[in-house]
């Protein structure tokens, strides 16, 4: 019992150091005081639970190790660091809100803070990053207004990285492994391969292209009819907005309030009614449409390209043993890049998918072996 009571506090300690860690770094980077003010509080509380766990530790024999920041938060800290804590906050959410009720079934947790606090931090991570439909006090939307589908835009793009990446590592991984299966030659395997290299880098930018089009079509088509009816009804508009901020938990003559000032500004009412009500940001409008496609190129080529590269300096079985080692290395890495996110252990996540791509590569291996013979015969 006490080894797995230790066991538990190691985890705990470990848990909340990461947190404080991550949370320093956005107070470092984040550009309103404000909001950094907030980080460097959930910081200090995080500390203070670190030292909790330590006295329990030490209570229980086993002096504190050194605080040692983990793997994966020393990633998200390079991340916000490199591209701003927008592009971390949603992971960060999301660990948060799978942490608020950690503490509720532990008795050394009773009676003390702990449980309160990681609800606290919850309700907070989730306004900051957007995730939130129930009650901000004015100021704080005023302060919080825009940065929401930044947030989640920064966090979906790591996301898209990561898949866009593994897309095209697991399809020419196995369209390489299909032709090699066909006993075709090292060349022809080559020239395949380059072949589903570009083209389907090709396919995938022109579908992100017409998707993050159409959006944009949509978004301002929305936009245009959230702005006729502020000049036919501005009325029912201005009372829509006050429900918006009823909604968010203001009372009703704050709300009625705010909305009135809102109006007062048909440019200002409109991009809040857009953000609000249809959830949409007017300057970005989902994004660049030309950018979206060359950055999905990009990452299909880097994913792509890993399977094709023996290719270029070996031959026969060499080759297809490297081009299968180089794949599973890289399905492996992009596994591990997936932690960033779920926060399981690399060894799963990295492992998951070896065996998903190695799969499918074996099946269209197959494939390919019966279709040579029966070409061949």
């Amino acid at each position: 019992m006490a080894d797995r009571n230790l066991g538990r506090y190691r985890a705990n300690w470990q848990d909340e150091v990461d947190s404080a860690a991550l949370y320093r770094v956005l107070a470092e980077v984040e550009d309103q005081e404000g909001l950094a003010e907030v980080y460097r509080r959930l910081a200090e509380a995080e500390e203070r639970h670190a030292d909790f766990w330590e006295k329990r530790m030490e209570e229980a024999g086993e002096p504190a190790p050194e605080r040692r920041v983990g793997w994966r938060t020393r990633a998200l800290g390079l991340l916000a660091r490199r591209f701003g804590p927008q592009f971390v906050l949603p992971t960060l959410n999301e660990s948060e809100q799978a942490d608020t009720t950690s503490y509720d079934g532990q008795p050394e947790a009773a009676g003390t803070n702990l449980p309160s606090d990681e609800r606290s931090h919850a309700r907070l991570l989730r306004e900051i990053s957007g995730y939130s439909s129930g009650g901000l006090a004015g100021g704080a939307v005023a302060r919080l207004e825009g940065r929401r589908h930044r947030a989640a835009s920064g966090g979906n793009a790591l996301r898209a990285a990561v898949l866009g990446a593994n897309d095209g590592l697991l399809s020419n991984f196995s369209l390489v492994m299909g032709v090699a299966g066909a006993a075709f030659s090292g060349r022809t395997i080559l020239i395949t391969g380059l072949a589903g290299f570009l083209a389907g880098a090709g396919s995938m930018a022109m579908g992100e292209w017409i998707s993050v089009r159409s959006a944009r079509e949509l978004y301002g088509r929305q936009i245009g009819l959230e702005r006729q009816e502020l000049l036919e009804v501005p009325e029912e508009e201005e009372e829509e907005l006050a429900l918006i901020y009823r909604s968010k938990g203001l009372p009703e003559d704050q709300a009625r309030s705010l909305a009135r000032r809102l109006m007062a500004d048909r440019e200002t009412a409109l991009d809040t009614l857009s953000r609000e009500e249809l959830g949409i940001d007017p300057e970005e409008l989902g994004g660049s449409a030309l950018g979206a496609a060359a950055s999905s190129y990009l990452l299909f080529c880097v994913g792509a390209v890993v399977p094709v590269l023996p290719f270029l300096f070996l031959g026969g079985w060499p080759a297809v043993v490297a081009s299968a080692l180089a794949s599973v290395a890289g399905l492996f890495g992009l596994g591990a890049a997936i932690t960033l996110f779920t926060g399981r252990s690399v060894l799963f996540s990295g492992g998951r998918q070896v065996l998903i791509g190695a799969a499918a590569a074996a099946l269209t291996y197959g494939l390919g072996f019966l279709l040579g013979l029966s070409v061949g015969g």
